[in-house]
């Protein structure tokens, strides 16, 4: 499969599972008949996402609502999404807490909670795919196909014995300490020990990449500032009302198996619920990625709320001469991707009343 086109795929798994970042902020106010949707949220659509009346009047009618937004096509993809919830915001923030339930089956093969702080016995579960396996037999430094640091390639050269027997058991259970030691020292020191992926000539460093894709993102720079500084320099800029977990995945959607490592931060007042998941590590396909929630009640239309979702997330497949005829086809699957997974929540939720 090509490069870009299987970063489609994993880019619509990407989207529905995991947590996304809210874009709203405030207390609904205007009424519905003077304004039908909450100030903030109405200034946003019109300014920030621009759509269409055709569009709006789709939300207003309880239809989930998709849009690409800006972004540097060459090496990440942006989509915006919204739709009405009529349930509690609790329930799906009760959902969201139990991530192993909620993110479980279909392409979901393993979902774990790390522990806090972070213990070894939380990987016990982690095994990397065949195909993974036998690529870091001879990975070299500037080429692998599988994503990790400098250190990290140089350990499964020096400390796997390849040629035993149990060569597989041991690369295992190295790459088990190694998410361990990672997530431990992300707890620790931050974004400034995420990883610099060295499985191309081009040393990617995930900090800035991070930095960069949030920069591109007014709301949080506009209006979020505590949330874009809770992103970029945890655990100093941790917000003291929100609370925040990581977990692993594996990961499968029609194409190899994938381990992400995620932060999820979940920060809730009586005027909104805001939620964003950071992707810390991902043994193929991505850079990063940031999912941003806003669950937004407006009690002019019921008991339920305003789902708004901006989900951005930078990949090396979309740039060159091939990534160029591909990014169209990526861009309106992944826009696909979370059009579904928007429609799957507000079943999932509105069925459990």
């Amino acid at each position: 499969m090509p490069r870009a086109t299987a970063w489609a795929h994993a880019a619509l798994l990407w989207i529905p599972g995991v947590l996304i970042v809210a874009v709203a902020v405030a207390t609904p106010g205007v009424s519905a008949q003077r304004n039908p949707f909450p100030a903030p949220l109405d200034s946003y659509l019109a300014n920030g996402v621009k759509l269409t009346d055709a569009e709006r009047q789709r939300l207003l009618n309880g239809e989930a609502v998709t849009k690409l937004l800006e972004g540097d096509e060459s090496q990440e993809v942006a989509v915006f999404g919204a739709v009405w919830v009529n349930a509690p915001i609790r329930r799906y923030l009760d959902a969201v807490n139990d991530i192993e339930t909620f993110e479980r089956g279909g392409a979901f093969k393993i979902t774990k909670r790390i522990s806090a702080p972070p213990r070894i016995e939380d990987f016990s579960a982690l095994r990397l795919p065949d195909a993974d396996l036998d690529a870091l037999r001879s990975c070299r430094i500037g080429d692998c196909e599988v994503k990790l640091g400098e250190a990290a390639l140089r350990r499964f050269q020096s400390e796997v014995d390849w040629s035993a027997p149990n060569a597989r058991a041991s690369a295992n259970a190295l790459m088990q300490r190694l998410a361990f030691e990672y997530v431990r020292s992300y707890v620790e020191g931050g974004n400034e020990r995420l990883a610099v992926y060295r499985d191309n000539s081009r040393p990617t460093f995930v900090a800035q990449e991070l930095r960069a894709m949030v920069d591109r993102m007014p709301e949080l720079t506009t209006y979020m500032p505590a949330v874009r500084r809770d992103l970029l320099d945890y655990p100093r800029g941790a917000m003291p009302e929100a609370t925040s977990f990581l977990y692993w995945q594996e990961t499968e959607f029609g194409l190899r198996p994938t381990i992400r490592i995620s932060h999820v931060t979940v920060r809730e007042n009586p005027a909104n619920a805001v939620i964003t998941s950071k992707m810390l590590y991902a043994s193929h396909y991505f850079w990063t990625g940031l999912e941003l929630r806003v669950l937004l009640p407006d009690p002019s239309r019921g008991a339920g709320f305003w789902f708004v979702t901006v989900n951005r997330s930078r990949s090396d497949g979309l740039s060159g001469f091939t990534g160029f005829f591909l990014r169209s086809r990526v861009r309106s699957e992944v826009e696909a991707g979370m059009l579904s997974g928007l429609r799957a929540t507000k079943q999932r939720l509105e069925i459990a009343r």
